[in-house]
C-alpha cells in the first residue's frame, strides 16, 4: 500500500527532473497554458451556467419533483424500481444533484436493497448528459446537439434498464 501511495508523487518529480533535464522553464510553460486556457473558460462559462440554472430551477419549482412522479410508472414498466425515478430523472443534468438523490435513496431503503443497488450501478455507469454535452459542444463550437442528446439520453436509459436487469438477476 505503501508504494501506490508513492505513485503521484514519484509521477510529479519525474516530471520535474524530466523538465529540467530538457531545459524547459517549467513556470513559464505553465503561465502560457494558463493564459491558453483562459478563452476557453470564458466561451464555456455560458453553456455551464445555463445547465446549472436550469438545473436549479427545475428543483426550486418543484418541476422535478412533479415530472418524476410522472415518470415513476414508465421506469416501473421498464423495470427499474419506481424508487429511482429521480435519480434516473436528475443524473443526466447535475452531477451533485444526482449524489444528493442517491444518498437519500441509500439511507431510506437501505444499501442492500435492490432499489439502493440499481441506483448504485446507474449511478456509477453514467454521466451528466446535458453538463458534458454543453462543455464540448461549446469547445466546437457547434449549436445543433440535438440528435447527440437523443442518442445519449435513449443510451443511458437502455444502460440503466439493463443495470437493473443485472442487478435483479445477480
Amino acid at each position: 500500500m505503501k508504494v501506490l501511495s508513492l505513485i503521484i508523487p514519484l509521477i510529479f518529480l519525474s516530471s520535474f527532473l524530466f523538465a529540467l533535464v530538457r531545459k524547459v522553464k517549467v513556470y513559464d510553460s505553465f503561465t502560457e497554458g494558463v493564459k491558453g486556457a483562459i478563452p476557453l473558460i470564458v466561451s464555456l462559462f455560458p453553456y455551464i451556467a445555463a445547465v446549472t440554472m436550469l438545473t436549479k430551477l427545475l428543483d426550486v419549482s418543484g418541476l422535478s419533483a412533479k415530472i418524476t412522479a410522472w415518470l415513476s410508472p414508465v421506469f416501473q414498466r421498464l423495470g427499474i424500481p419506481g424508487e429511482i425515478a429521480p435519480l434516473v430523472f436528475m443524473k443526466p443534468l447535475s452531477g451533485s444533484g444526482s449524489i444528493a438523490v442517491l444518498t437519500d435513496i441509500l439511507e431510506n431503503y437501505g444499501v442492500d436493497s435492490y432499489a439502493a443497488r440499481c441506483a448504485c450501478v446507474a449511478y456509477g455507469s453514467s454521466e451528466t448528459i446535458f453538463y458534458i454535452g454543453a462543455v464540448y459542444f461549446a469547445s466546437l463550437q457547434r449549436k445543433k446537439l440535438t440528435t447527440a442528446l437523443i442518442i445519449s439520453l435513449l443510451s443511458y436509459l437502455l444502460s440503466v434498464v439493463l443495470c437493473c436487469f443485472l442487478c435483479r438477476i445477480m
